[in-house]
């Protein structure tokens, strides 16, 4: 599964999986990250298409499970999977080596099985990419792990990867480059707890969604309001790089607010609860099930019974070649 990659022409769709759940795909313009409307056509998108036809398009997930684990079918578990792979893969989720290995030996798992010395020959697991600018010294590692989680089929591999991958910092974390005070640069990231402020890759606050009250854009600045443990109100002001991705950083944010910790209520209730995050009399509102409503919704048993899942193989690279690999090889003939 290709997501969210470098080039500025690329456009997103809407899909619907075999569990009725609809993610809806994204496009780049600028270097911001759009999710296209799936109430409109990919022509009437007109003020983010700039060039094409062709256009590329990429499956992605938008709203990330908080705990991934407790999904209830395998086959969404396993696009999960997929997609927080790709994520460490480009970058999006740093990890620090002994984590990189353990993840990386689960999606071997995964994809291969377990270990057999007679076809899995020193070497085999540098013709698979896991991490930017993989080095030697992790595939070794790599190696060495998977000899140990031998027995776990794919789903269960996959299982414990997402069991790892949910405890990193940056898993699930949507980042939007800001400017605070005296011009500093910051991030904003939204994540399916709340809203996350970085400053020089550092956690510097957090602000749960039950406790944000108002979310406000004018121009380029950007406000949220935040009900303190005194309940007392404050407001926290941001000055986006520009106005689109001023306003597209508050369609984000309301988005997340919506999914993640709007209760579920009648209509009328709901709309009445949204109104206070609305700015500049724009019309923008999250219309999705929430993520307590999918939950809930008596009209889908899940899991469904007898669901195939089908798995694809990653792409593969040309087995390393080095000193060491060749120590390694002589040793083992």
């Amino acid at each position: 599964m290709s997501c969210f990659c470098t080039a500025q022409e690329e456009f997103y769709c809407e899909v619907l999986l075999l569990d009725e759940t609809k993610l809806t795909l994204t496009t780049q313009q600028q270097g911001i990250k759009y999710w296209l409307d799936p109430s409109k056509t990919l022509s009437e998108h007109k003020d983010l298409i700039k060039k094409g036809p062709p256009y590329t398009l990429y499956f992605g997930v938008k709203f990330y499970a908080e705990n991934p684990c407790k999904l209830k079918e395998e086959i969404t578990r396993y696009q999960f999977f997929l997609q927080v792979k790709q994520d460490v893969l480009q970058g999006r989720i740093p990890c620090p080596l002994d984590i990189s290995a353990q993840l990386a030996a689960l999606a071997i798992q995964s994809e291969l099985g377990d270990y057999d010395p007679y076809k899995h020959v020193s070497g085999y697991v540098s013709e698979y990419r896991f991490v930017p600018d993989q080095k030697e010294e992790l595939e070794h590692a790599i190696e060495m792990i998977h000899k140990t989680v031998m027995g776990q089929i794919p789903s269960k591999a996959e299982l414990s990867y997402l069991g790892i991958a949910k405890t990193l910092d940056m898993y699930g974390v949507d980042l939007h480059p800001v400017f605070g005070e005296n011009q500093s640069e910051y991030f904003l990231g939204l994540t399916p707890i709340g809203v996350v402020v970085y400053k020089n890759k550092t956690q510097v606050g957090k602000y749960f969604w039950p406790r944000i009250t108002k979310v406000h854009f004018k121009e380029t600045q950007f406000e949220l309001q935040v009900v303190g443990k005194d309940c007392t109100e404050t407001s926290f002001f941001f000055k986006a790089p520009n106005k689109t991705a001023c306003k597209h950083l508050w369609k984000c944010c309301i988005e997340h607010h919506t999914f993640f910790r709007m209760p579920e209520n009648d209509g009328n209730t709901l709309t009445r609860k949204l109104s206070k995050f609305g700015s500049l009399g724009s019309k923008h509102r999250y219309s999705g099930k929430t993520a307590m409503q999918m939950g809930r919704d008596p009209s889908v048993s899940l899991p469904r019974p007898d669901l195939q899942v089908v798995r694809t193989r990653s792409k593969t690279y040309s087995k390393r070649t080095s000193q060491t690999t060749g120590q390694m090889d002589i040793q083992h003939t």
